[in-house]
């Protein structure tokens, strides 16, 4: 009998890590038995939360801080799913951590923002999944390093687990103000490119650090194709014993979710299509002509750059460079452009021109 049950569960773990938009919600930490079990109850009263997450260890900035129940936890996540019939996942960064949580019949696990930034931690942790088939998910480390998130995967991946989520959380970054990390859209995009065959969610909740901005980033992130959203979730956010500011009740989870637009990638509409492939290839032809004006700029970026030489002047001039920006700002501003995108724009424009110049002076 209890064999069946696992093998059902294993069912229904396999139909939600299937499902679109996947919702994952729980507490930032387990903190007792009756905490843990009202969340889950109530969580499954939204009709809405797929599988609960909830903190077992955590992993904290500074000593003295809530550092989780610990093992002694993981039997609440058991009874709660029993009550609920709701998967659970937790977070592991040790090889004791996945021994603990596979015994206790944990459905998910994942790997923490802390964790991932550490290729010897990454690789403990899959040497201990090695055998199992539990789903695993994956967050982006703490600083914006796409090749530490993609060794992390690829480190699981060879420990054979087969099925394989990411968990955009944000990165740190330094004079960040706006969110608690920030959520540099453009790596997350990234990574979504180079593994389209890979789900990856977001994690509103790290992302903004505070409750009243949390629909704003899942509306974004939906509308730019993520595959679910995991948002932390306590019955008392206030008395919460770890990251009370970011948390909300299920209530106001279940309305949270409910206000989300939800978007489709693609509809079966020969109209549709057809108007979108005509105003793509009107992008396909101004991306050729912006191209040729760019390879144009460059010609006359070399030209400089010899002339500079003959006259034995410095590639780098400073106040022009400030003019040119200064101007394409102005510009800007009249056609609907961001100055930081202009600034990003003309910063590579200009990288690559140093370096054309670079090259005219050392030959």
């Amino acid at each position: 009998m209890e064999a069946t049950k696992i093998g059902n569960m294993k069912e229904l773990v396999q139909e939600k890590w299937q499902k679109r938009p996947l919702i994952i919600a729980g507490p930032c930490s387990a903190e007792t038995e009756e905490q843990v079990i009202e969340t889950a109850v109530r969580l499954r009263k939204t009709g809405r939360v797929d599988i609960m997450r909830a903190g077992i260890w955590k992993p904290r900035t500074r000593p003295g801080s809530f550092e989780g129940i610990g093992t002694k936890g993981l039997p609440w996540l058991q009874q709660a799913k029993k009550l609920t019939g709701l998967p659970i996942t937790v977070e592991v960064a040790t090889a004791k951590q996945v021994e603990d949580a596979l015994h206790f019949d944990i459905d998910v696990l994942w790997i923490g923002a802390r964790t991932t930034v550490n290729p010897f931690s990454v690789q403990e942790v899959a040497d201990a999944l090695r055998g199992s088939d539990v789903p695993v998910l994956i967050k982006n480390p703490i600083n914006p390093d796409l090749e530490l998130w993609i060794g992390a995967l690829e480190r699981v991946a060879k420990a054979g687990i087969k099925q394989i989520g990411l968990i955009h959380r944000g990165f740190s970054s330094y004079g960040n103000t706006e969110y608690r990390n920030a959520p540099m859209w453009h790596l997350a995009i990234e990574m979504k490119r180079r593994h389209p065959e890979l789900m990856i969610i977001n994690d509103p909740s790290h992302i903004c650090g505070r409750r009243d901005i949390l629909l704003d980033v899942a509306q974004k992130a939906i509308d730019l194709d993520f595959d679910g959203l995991i948002i932390e979730s306590h019955i008392d956010p206030d008395n919460a014993w770890s990251d009370p500011k970011q948390q909300i009740t299920p209530e106001r989870l279940g309305e949270l979710l409910n206000s989300i637009r939800w978007r489709k990638e693609d509809i079966a509409s020969e109209e549709f299509h057809a108007v979108m492939e005509k105003m793509r290839q009107q992008i396909n032809q101004l991306d050729d002509e912006l191209l040729h004006l760019l390879g144009q700029r460059m010609k006359i970026a070399d030209q400089i750059g010899q002339y500079k030489k003959e006259n034995n002047i410095t590639i780098l001039q400073t106040n022009r460079w400030n003019a040119i920006l200064e101007r394409a700002f102005r510009k800007g501003e009249q056609i609907g452009l961001t100055k930081e995108f202009i600034t990003k724009y003309f910063d590579a424009v200009h990288m690559e021109s140093i370096s054309h110049q670079n090259k005219i002076m050392n030959s």
